[in-house]
């Protein structure tokens, strides 16, 4: 099968298929795991596996013993028995790491990529997207960020071989994506462009052959749908102008979304307390983005039964929904967490806010006032300022004309020396090692500190207050699709 017969097979699939009224949204680092996708992919709506850095979820489940054996059941199904022997081999811990003990360390991204970075990567999102797809036949995605691209052909062909349906992907413009995923149906080499600072775009870009790395021949693989997630109308024009790179449709999010949102347009004003206001140049013309004809689903607020017809009446196909699921019993934060922040929901303490400085990204993040997480002054202070794991490093042209890495997150003195500006780094926080330490994953230092966590949802907070309401002890995934979905069922 050529790339371009894929990429008309799939166009006849979108029109064919049927769509999901409520997208679960793929939040964190294994906080939309395997069994929330799961748990909603059963329920008949698309259930979504966060896929950012699942090559060391993998690696530190499996060094943590693997508890129940579902990273083992999921490898002894992967096409090539031998790369699924060498992740167990290399990582497998049987009694798990002993107290205090560090996770060892995965190999760090990077533009010119090694066999054991991109196997492992391969493997993570495998694992995560089979598991999620196990014992069903409904729908699941994975999510990525744009902003993670050296990450995304590796993570996005293990996901595909595990049959993923839907690939989600924002915090920038995901032109590229629709390629991938034609070239990757048919095991194609890629050569995928990276950003990198100093140099034209295309210059740098990361190769992957899948044929060369598995090292056996495959039949053709399904080609996911791609929504790309944005929040303005004239990107949506701008990706659905040309079919290269159009994608299958868009999840169009306002400001009041958890994670990492657009800046405001225009001048930046803050409130009283530092946070950006945002206007009404930073909502989408909802009209405009049907007018496209493409599908979209509404994101940011609408996570309520009210929220869903809304959308739909101004011609959505439904809704993507994070926080109601985060909180959810079925979601992956660490329990203890969990139990603060639904208890901060149900008696109205608990506040959202929108962090201009929190991300090394330079987006504004979605933080969570927790006592002992990074929105604590103390935790910050106590952490040594370090970045060892580097998902969201920026490649940037050196002196040499070499490719070198640096994140404003990272110690002041060498970022200034691989020529950052030091003032980008006040209020940097390390967002790849609290998201790990969000699903109890966090590393343990040699001088025993552990990683805190730093938690992200959505600022509006109506819906999971009124579902507190009625489940006090907590709720489940199904559960919060009952309560969305009645109005229209009914």
């Amino acid at each position: 099968m050529t790339i371009s017969t894929a990429a008309s097979q799939q166009a006849d699939s979108v029109e064919s298929r049927k769509l999901p009224r409520i997208i679960q949204g793929g939040m964190g680092a294994a906080v939309s795991s395997w069994r929330l996708a799961s748990q909603v992919a059963q329920a008949g709506q698309l259930g979504v596996v966060s896929g950012i850095g699942l090559d060391m979820v993998l690696a530190r489940r499996l060094q943590d013993g693997d508890k129940g054996g579902h990273m083992r059941r999921a490898l002894a199904a992967f096409p090539v028995p031998s790369m699924a022997a060498r992740a167990v081999e290399e990582y497998f811990l049987p009694d798990g790491r002993t107290s205090g003990e560090p996770y060892a360390a995965v190999p760090k991204l990077v533009v010119a990529q090694e066999r054991p970075s991109q196997e492992l990567a391969v493997l993570g999102n495998f694992v995560e997207v089979w598991l999620a797809k196990e014992g069903h036949s409904g729908l699941v995605g994975v999510n990525y960020l744009e902003k993670v691209q050296m990450a995304t052909p590796a993570a996005a062909y293990g996901a595909m071989l595990a049959g993923v349906d839907y690939v989600v992907m924002g915090a920038g413009l995901p032109r590229e994506i629709p390629r991938l995923l034609n070239q990757l149906a048919t095991h194609s080499s890629v050569k995928f462009p990276v950003d990198v600072q100093g140099a034209e775009y295309g210059t740098f870009s990361v190769s992957l052959d899948p044929s060369e790395l598995l090292g056996v021949t495959l039949p053709p693989l399904k080609r996911p749908l791609f929504l790309a997630v944005i929040s303005a109308h004239v990107l949506a024009e701008y990706l659905a102008r040309d079919e290269a790179i159009r994608p299958d449709g868009f999840v169009i999010e306002g400001p009041q979304a958890g994670g990492h949102n657009a800046p405001p347009r225009g001048k930046v004003v803050l409130d009283e307390s530092g946070e950006p206001q945002f206007g009404p140049r930073d909502y989408a013309d909802i009209a405009k983005v049907a007018a496209i004809g493409l599908p979209f689903w509404l994101a940011g607020s609408y996570g309520t039964p009210e929220g869903l017809v809304a959308a739909q009446a101004a011609g959505a196909a439904g809704v993507q929904v994070g926080t109601l699921f985060a909180l959810s019993h079925d979601a992956n934060f660490e329990p203890a967490i969990r139990d603060a922040l639904v208890a901060g929901v149900a008696d109205g303490t608990l506040r959202v806010t929108t962090d201009l400085r929190a991300s090394p990204t330079g987006f504004p993040f979605k933080v969570v006032e927790l006592a002992g997480s990074l929105t604590d002054p103390g935790a910050v202070e106590e952490r040594p300022r370090l970045c060892d794991l580097g998902f969201l490093g920026v490649p940037y042209v050196r002196d040499n004309d070499a490719v070198g890495y640096r994140c404003p997150a990272e110690p002041v003195r060498p970022f200034a020396r691989k020529g950052g500006g030091a003032d980008d780094t006040a209020g940097r926080l390390c967002l790849c090692n609290a998201l790990m330490a969000n699903v109890g994953l966090g590393q343990t230092r040699a001088t025993g500190y552990v990683e805190k966590p730093l938690i992200t949802l959505g600022a509006n907070l109506d819906g999971p207050r009124r579902l507190a309401a009625l489940h006090p002890g907590g709720w489940t995934a199904r559960q919060a699709l009952d309560w969305l979905l009645a109005p229209s069922d009914n």
